[in-house]
């Protein structure tokens, strides 16, 4: 039964040099307590995606490569971004592996929920989910950004499950559904819900980063939100146009007023109005037009097809030919 049991832990890396030590020690020692459970098969592997890291962390994972037969890699031509990565690490996988966990470099996220992931897996779950019981290790401005983001998304209509990231083990049948997706815009954590099958969440404390910087400024992570809001709801254009004619109306109502007063000679020098009129207004349509071209942008990145990411080195395919090599003989 082990011998089905081939797990992988993908960990998107971007310029994790500082950290990277720690986290192959940490994945390390999980990996092995679940070997010697045998609840996972003795060949599983850690898969370290570089996202075109400009430090150290490629070599890294190549030394490490050479003195632990479970660390494994791949490397990008260039930065992709953080769920490229991940799509990456599980297109790879997905052919060997009978279950697959995703988590980040950092050592954020608590790697001892690993132990309950693979646990629920053995018992029959297909996605479990990593959900933080709170969150007083972010900033009181992210906190209540966080809970504003997921409420929003909950108002328009996409399924999530809220305080989890991108912490997750999936089962090779939904990493496989999962893939079926085919867009170029993703977003994992809207993705993931929409494959389907039997789902369980495992909670845990997250810590402060262990090393080195985050990799999610406040620029990046109005994009990603952007991006999931856009990707997943057409709401917000219908809201445009319940605005446009919210504002069609007023405008009529407005006009019979002016009309109203001229009859009865109240009339007065309108200049502040109309000046607010054509700015608010202004604004108005400057935020309309930006959302709509948000969609087109998105339209015309899906149409040109573009490969996702392009791999410069594959360790971890070259890994299980030498594998499979072995089993045979």
């Amino acid at each position: 039964m082990m011998d089905k049991n081939y797990l992988t832990i993908v960990v998107p890396c971007y310029n994790e040099e500082e950290v990277l030590p720690e986290t192959v020690k940490e994945l390390g020692e999980i990996l092995n307590k679940l070997i010697q459970d045998k609840l996972i098969n003795q060949n599983s592997k850690i898969l370290f995606v570089d996202d075109g890291s400009k430090d150290n962390t490629w070599n890294l994972i190549k030394k490490y490569e050479e003195i632990n037969k479970n660390v494994t890699g791949i490397k990008f031509s260039r930065n992709y971004g953080h769920q490229n990565a991940l799509i990456a690490g599980m297109t790879v996988a997905v052919k060997k592996s009978d279950m697959i966990i995703t988590i980040d470099a950092d050592l954020q996220d608590d790697v001892n929920a690993i132990f309950e992931m693979v646990r629920k897996y053995h018992e029959g779950i297909d996605v479990v989910y990593g959900v933080r019981n709170s969150r007083e290790t972010d900033t009181v401005f992210k906190r209540r950004t966080a809970l504003a983001f997921y409420k929003l998304m909950e108002m328009l209509g996409v399924n999530m499950v809220p305080n989890s990231a991108d912490y997750r083990l999936l089962s090779k049948r939904a990493v496989e559904g999962l893939l079926e997706f085919h867009e170029r815009n993703i977003f994992l954590r809207g993705m993931v819900p929409l494959v389907g099958y039997r789902s369980d969440k495992v909670y845990y404390a997250r810590k402060e980063r262990f090393a080195g910087t985050s990799k999610y400024p406040l620029k990046k992570m109005i994009k990603f939100a952007m991006d999931g809001i856009t990707s997943f709801s057409t709401v917000p254009i219908k809201l445009i146009m319940n605005l446009g004619l919210l504002l069609v109306v007023i405008g009529i109502i407005l006009f019979v007023y002016t009309i109203v007063q001229k009859i009865l000679g109240h009339v007065n020098a309108g200049w502040s109005s109309l000046m607010v009129s054509i700015w608010v207004l202004g604004g108005v349509q400057l935020i309309c037009l930006s959302i709509i071209g948000e969609y087109v942008g998105k339209i015309f990145t899906e149409v040109k097809q573009r490969p996702r990411y392009t791999l410069e080195e594959d360790d971890y395919s070259e890994v299980k030919s030498q594998e499979q090599k072995n089993d045979k003989k």
